[in-house]
């Protein structure tokens, strides 16, 4: 099988001739590494802050900025012989009013409203580090985007193709899965005002849905029409105790609109994708059975077991299983492990594609790193 009939066939339920193999992210760190040069372009707030570096030193930066990151991501999934791909990393095309060192920039109005951002290189986070003012948004302020979001809908009409760096993938990985964006669907939950809305404005809380479902639906119909069947969607909603909002509130305001993209990417021929971490098991009977979603990515393997996952919904597709937290802190012996158990999974199950399932953070060992991949590329 070339690598992407390996892959439908996952999504299809039929048997593959060998296990198919992706990564959910990498660090840049690691990315490096692999590839064995400096600053690879991958990774996740590291690479907004080299965003933010290009676009203050102009446009001929940026340009060569967007190149090198295409350049790596394509050449990671080469490297390591995967077969579906990811074709970009972590964005931020938002050019900084000010340049207050090496690692801090400034957005927005230095005398009015605006942020400061810092990267830690060591964690490669890039975090808020001071705003003005406190962006916490009131009911009121949600009512009136949710207001505009209407609005916009009503003239919303789908992207006609892909961003260049889908078609450089598929142009340079013609026999590779890529999958592309469109079904995302969910509730702003790291906002305390969000999450009071879900309990004291549910009506606000299901039209601000209804306009994320009538993109989606529009969008993930229009991709798969045009040859990109592997949609992905959802976004973290969940933590090691469960959903961030009641499992009520998910039977009510999402699983009905998460139903309706499963249906519009299926019409057209697609896959309904959805990732999220944490334990998804309060609400796994609406998502994985009343939403139906085709496939589940970013599987927390603290909480969600492959076999179990199988075992109860024998139609969904799995991505993933291996820890980011195995493959950062384990030993080599546990990292073997962890992943020969995904992959027996895999090829005596089927359904499955095996990775980590979320990113292979900065400090993962080198040696627990090789130790994955040349365990899946001999079981597979």
């Amino acid at each position: 099988m070339l690598p992407k009939e390996r892959v439908l066939a996952a999504f299809e339920h039929r048997p593959y001739d060998q296990v198919p193999l992706y990564q959910a992210g990498f660090s840049s760190q690691v990315a490096s590494y692999i590839l064995g040069r400096p600053d690879a372009h991958i990774g996740g707030g590291i690479q907004q802050w080299r965003e933010s570096q290009a676009l203050w030193e102009g446009e001929q930066a940026h340009q060569e900025f967007l190149e090198r990151c295409n350049q790596d991501a394509l050449d990671l999934s080469d490297k390591l012989e995967l077969d579906y791909v990811r074709p970009s990393y972590w964005r931020m095309p938002e050019k900084p009013t000010a340049k207050l060192d090496e690692y801090t920039y400034q957005y927005g109005d230095p005398n009015g409203a605006y942020r400061i951002m810092r990267v830690d290189p060591a964690t490669e986070l890039y975090q808020v580090v001071e705003q003005q003012p406190d962006p916490e948004p009131t009911l009121e302020d949600i009512e009136r985007g949710v207001e505009a979001a209407e609005s916009a809908l009503a003239s919303f009409q789908p992207p006609t193709d892909v961003g260049a760096d889908i078609k450089a993938a598929k142009e340079r990985f013609p026999d590779r899965a890529v999958p592309v964006g469109g079904a995302g669907l969910g509730i702003s939950n790291r906002s305390q005002v969000w999450l009071e809305a879900v309990v004291l404005r549910p009506d606000l809380v299901g039209r601000y849905l209804e306009c994320q479902t009538g993109r989606a639906e529009k969008t993930c119909e229009a991709m798969a029409r045009l040859g990109h069947p592997f949609l992905l969607g959802g976004g973290d909603f969940a933590s090691n105790r469960g959903p961030n909002y009641s499992p009520k509130s998910f039977h009510e305001l999402m699983a009905p609109r998460l139903k309706r993209i499963t249906e519009a990417c299926n019409r057209a021929g697609g896959f309904h994708m959805f990732a999220s971490d944490g334990n998804l098991w309060p609400v796994a009977e609406d998502l994985f059975q009343v939403a139906h979603i085709d496939a589940f990515y970013e599987i927390d393997g603290n909480f969600m077991d492959l076999r179990e996952l199988r075992g109860r919904y024998p139609d969904l597709t799995l991505l993933g299983n291996i820890r980011s937290a195995t493959l950062h802190k384990g030993s080599k012996a546990e990292v073997i492990a962890e992943t020969r158990a995904c992959m027996e999974a895999a090829k005596e199950l089927g359904s499955m594609i095996i990775g980590c399932s979320n990113q292979v953070v900065a400090g993962t060992p080198e040696e627990n790193f090789w130790a994955m991949m040349e365990t899946m590329h001999a079981l597979k």
